[in-house]
């Protein structure tokens, strides 16, 4: 029998009990009211600092097109095969609801205190995670994979539905992929620990600073949210970015070509020239000095010529492909004789760069043209049966889409049009992380030389950007041997030079699995002398691998196989930059050593350093 003492102990703690969970509520509430207080003061704030910008917004002279690329009617037939098909669905849905209830028995047991497999796990690289909250705190897990499970659900539902136009169906998954990346739990404020514990622990400070961004955001953009990727003051072209010493010894009014000067006493005799993407400016190829691989072709004893493309206005509108053979390759051709005395040149050619390079050889080979001896292709395609991501913006309602904007640009496509679709491709790593550090955390944006040069964005003439999409994207006129350049109809398979042809296999612009049917384009007689070879990670940084990083790999396979899997599995690898291995192979080709060329010192004269004028046009 329990004594009197033993009940008055009982009693006892029971209330100390009491005591504890109403001193706990009382925290929480109190808190909570804190809380409050400071998103009330932030909010307060936002209006402040709207109210300033919103003056300086231009209103658009008619309302805004609510579906600009017409997803409406593709959206619109996905989703009426999958309801179409109610054994599928079910099959979805029951898929769903399991592991729904494996989540949610696991939750029930962990909050026992016991330890539990994860139901879904992120997917590796998956960076907005890294928050130990969404693992350690049950609360944020369950919210965490909650989503994971929907937001694969519904991935896997559209990409799945049968009886579907593969395009349409690509089109409708990468568009509801946007939008599960969009509503993904790490980008509202309420549902990020990261956020949550900044805003208590600076007493809101995070949510103000935060707003402070926005509206500099918003005001840059002139009422478009333009979102800092980078700080921009902290670099300035020719200062401390595209530095590697040289010249401009030619322009016209799409391109200047730039001379770097030599670092050795020797150089080999035939001239190297870079013809780089105009869809974005040349200096990736220079950023720091090492990881410059201009300088690092320098050292290794090229003469480097480089064409820096123009940043179009509306004076060049009607500026067409054929417009940038002549006066691009074949101008740069032509002034690289005079300044060297050199007839035949080795090229190089860079994403869509490339591209023109390789439509020039089949028009050169054509006219029996010998002047270029050799051609590097980067992350460049020629078949785009199976291209990247950007396809799904060109059927004909995004192509008309794209028309309507340049259009209403005086017949350029804006560079912030050209780099919201780029950064839409990469959206967790270039939209919403910056959205959560720059507006959510406060944060200021960090100086990083490839954000600066990805957020430097460039205008595409109207009558050269709707050939190329209409030619290249839509039609794959160039592969099916159906494509018009200067009258004639070009056919890849006369192309008859020797080829090296760089694919990355992470690349989501040009998979190396379109590059690699490019590769097989040409001729018989030249496929001897075509070497295809498979870096690692993506589109830029395959591409831009310093030996001295010691980063990634490369895969490297003599033959040129029928598939690319064939020539995968024939492959070997090799740790580290794909550079030394394409200086084993450009060396050959390059002619004997001679004194080295100082930029002026041939038949053209100097006209500014470089990099020049052009590449530090803004749009």
């Amino acid at each position: 029998m329990a004594s009197k003492t033993d009940k008055t102990h009982k009693t006892d703690t029971k209330t100390d009990a009491k005591t504890d969970h109403q001193d706990a509520l009382n925290q929480g509430f109190a808190a909570f009211e804190k809380f409050s207080k400071v998103l009330l003061e932030a909010s307060t704030r936002s209006q402040d600092l709207l109210s300033d910008v919103i003056p300086d917004m231009t209103s658009p002279s008619e309302p805004p097109d609510l579906d600009p690329l017409a997803l409406a009617p593709d959206f619109t037939e996905v989703f009426g095969k999958i309801a179409s098909n109610p054994e599928h669905i079910l099959k979805a849905q029951q898929s769903l609801w399991q592991s729904y209830s494996a989540l949610w028995t696991n939750a029930i047991a962990r909050a026992a205190g016991k330890t539990c497999e994860d139901t879904i796990q992120p997917a590796s690289g998956d960076r907005r995670w890294k928050d130990e909250e969404w693992s350690n705190n049950p609360a944020f897990d369950l919210i965490k994979q909650s989503y994971l499970l929907s937001a694969n659900w519904l991935n896997d539902l559209v990409a799945s539905a049968e009886d579907v136009d593969p395009k349409t169906r690509k089109k409708v998954s990468f568009f509801t992929q946007q939008m599960t990346d969009a509503f993904a739990p790490t980008n509202f404020a309420m549902t990020n620990p990261a956020v949550l514990r900044a805003t208590i622990e600076s007493k809101g400070e995070n949510l103000k600073k935060g707003m402070e961004n926005f509206a500099r955001d918003l005001k840059r953009g002139q009422g478009t949210l333009k979102i800092s990727q980078t700080d921009t003051e902290a670099f300035e072209i020719g200062r401390n970015i595209a530095t590697a010493p040289g010249k401009v010894v030619y322009e016209n009014e799409i391109m200047q070509l730039l001379q770097f000067s030599p670092s050795t006493k020797t150089t080999y005799s035939r001239p190297l020239v870079i013809f780089p993407p105009w869809i974005n400016k040349y200096y990736i190829l220079d950023l720091r000095p090492e990881q410059s691989m201009i300088r690092w072709l320098v050292v290794k004893g090229y003469t480097v010529f480089l064409v820096s493309w123009v940043n179009p206005d509306k004076t060049l509108k009607d500026k067409t492909f054929e417009d940038y053979m002549r006066d691009g390759i074949f101008a740069a051709l032509t002034a690289i004789e005079k300044a060297t005395g050199e007839k035949k040149v080795n090229t190089v050619g860079y994403c869509i760069g490339g591209t023109l390079l390789s439509a020039t050889l089949a028009y050169m080979a054509d006219q029996k043209d010998t002047r270029i001896a050799s051609a590097t292709f980067f992350a460049a395609q020629a078949d785009f049966e199976d291209a990247g991501d950007l396809q799904v913006f060109c059927d004909e309602a995004g192509l008309a889409a794209i028309e309507k904007r340049m259009d209403e640009a005086d017949g350029v496509l804006d560079g912030a049009n050209m780099a919201e679709t780029f950064n839409m491709l990469r959206s967790n790593d270039l939209i919403w992380s910056n959205v959560i550090s720059n507006y959510m955390l406060g944060k200021s944006p960090r100086a990083f030389d490839l954000l600066f040069w990805n957020a430097d964005s460039t205008r595409m003439p109207k009558a050269l950007h709707l050939e190329y999409l209409h030619t290249f994207y839509r039609k794959n006129a160039y592969a099916k041997g159906q494509m018009m350049l200067g009258g004639v109809r070009l056919d890849p398979g006369k192309i008859n030079i020797p080829l090296y042809v760089q694919s990355s296999r992470d690349d989501h612009i040009a998979p190396y699995r379109s590059v690699y049917r490019g590769a097989r384009l040409y001729g018989s007689e030249s496929r001897g002398k075509v070497r295809f070879m498979m870096s690692g990670s993506g589109h830029i940084a395959g591409v831009i691998n310093p030996p001295v990083a010691k980063k990634y790999q490369h895969w490297t396979n003599t033959a040129l196989p029928e598939t690319v899997e064939e020539w995968i599995e024939g492959a070997s690898e090799h740790k580290g930059s794909w550079w030394p291995d394409w200086h084993q192979w450009l060396k050959t080709k390059s002619g004997k050593k001679i004194s080295a060329r100082q930029p002026g010192g041939g038949k053209l004269t100097i006209i500014e350093d470089a990099p020049g004028r052009y590449v530090k046009v803004k749009s």
